[in-house]
């Protein structure tokens, strides 16, 4: 049934790692979309987990298989505490992400776990989620799906930058929603900080102490992905095959690892900002926090790099799959293919009920 009210919660898993995300919202449809977060909250992940989702790319299938069994079951117990911490009733869904372990859509393939039908039963809610699939399978990159939110949610900014595991960007060019993954980001950083025995660079103290090393500066903005045009996604496999093996060749310590790769990150988003002049950035992710970072960007750009609300920065993702959930079951199109490259628009995710 079309309403004009929604109750939901949105669930993500990022590739940082920081944890799961979770946003209790309200979305109210009349002529067009407003949001409301009106609970939210991060469930880090213990030091076992961290572990486990580093290495998804390294397991067989029988093993995945059984960790996504598992997977389900943590990802549920935590958002039945959510529930039952903020006596969540009368919910319409809950509209999960999942946690991406696979994502070759060049290949066909996208595997997020944390999708089972088991979640509808463990939490007695109706689930929304797996929305990668069926993009991929209408020859889409599946990602990046948050430009859906951008275009109804957040229009008034000419750009929405997202800067997590990987930084993405959305923007309206030539009529049409165009988003698309730009560089990694924390995936880099926090796997660099973690050699410290930290699980951030708080700030960007540390990469602030550095040296950049021109050389491999040099070669990482030569990577062929960003002479690629859109649409395009980057996934942790590819970090593994070319990021990590090229930083490390250099043995440089890790102060100098972190400022390099900084400005590595700035002159990419900064090539993508500075294609509009006069713009507005909205700026949102664990990495607008890194004051460091935020500052090397701005120095390269004379676009206004916007930081919003504390709640937007740190949920906007949970806040937009908590959204695609919703046209989903709405039977709306929350799939843009001028975003992913899939043959057409489309409203993509499982509906699982209890």
């Amino acid at each position: 049934m079309i309403k004009n009210h929604y109750n939901v919660i949105g669930v993500m898993s990022g590739t940082s790692l920081d944890g799961i995300d979770l946003a209790h919202c309200a979305f109210t449809h009349h002529g067009h979309w407003n949001f409301e977060i009106l609970q939210a909250e991060t469930c880090t992940y213990p030091s076992v987990w961290v572990e486990k989702l580093k290495n998804l790319v390294t397991l067989s299938q029988k093993e995945l298989l059984q960790l996504d069994e598992d997977y389900t079951s943590f990802l549920g117990g935590n958002i039945e505490q959510f529930i039952h911490r903020n006596k969540l009733y009368n919910l319409d869904a809950v509209c999960s992400h999942g946690h991406t372990a696979l994502h070759q859509p060049q290949n066909g393939l996208t595997y997020q776990i944390g999708n089972l039908s088991k979640l509808a039963t463990m939490l007695n809610k109706t689930v929304v989620c797996d929305f990668r699939v069926a993009d991929v399978a209408l020859g889409g990159q599946g990602a990046p799906l948050v430009p859906i939110g951008d275009k109804f949610l957040f229009s008034k900014y000419d750009f929405c930058l997202n800067l997590g595991g990987f930084a993405n960007i959305s923007s309206e060019i030539e009529g049409q929603r165009i988003a698309y993954d730009i560089c990694p980001v924390n995936i880099v950083l926090n796997s660099y900080a973690n050699d410290l025995g930290l699980e951030y660079d708080d700030g960007g103290k540390i990469a602030a102490t550095g040296n950049i090393n021109q050389s491999l500066l040099n070669e990482l903005n030569a990577l062929s992905f960003y002479e690629t045009p859109y649409p395009k996604s980057l996934g942790l496999e590819w970090v593994k095959e070319e990021i990590f093996p090229l930083i490390d060749s250099f043995s440089l310590s890790i102060k100098d690892v972190l400022r390099t790769f900084v400005e590595h990150i700035a002159i990419q988003i900064a090539k993508e900002i500075n294609s509009k002049r006069n713009a507005s950035v909205l700026s949102t992710g664990g990495g607008a926090f890194n004051q460091f970072l935020m500052t090397c960007l701005s120095d390269k750009t004379e676009n206004e790099i916007i930081l919003p609300d504390k709640s937007i920065i740190n949920y906007k993702e949970a806040l937009i799959f908590a959204f695609l959930g919703v046209l989903r079951l709405r039977n709306e199109n929350n799939c843009l293919g001028s975003v992913t490259g899939a043959k057409h628009d489309h409203s993509s995710g499982k509906i699982y009920y209890p």
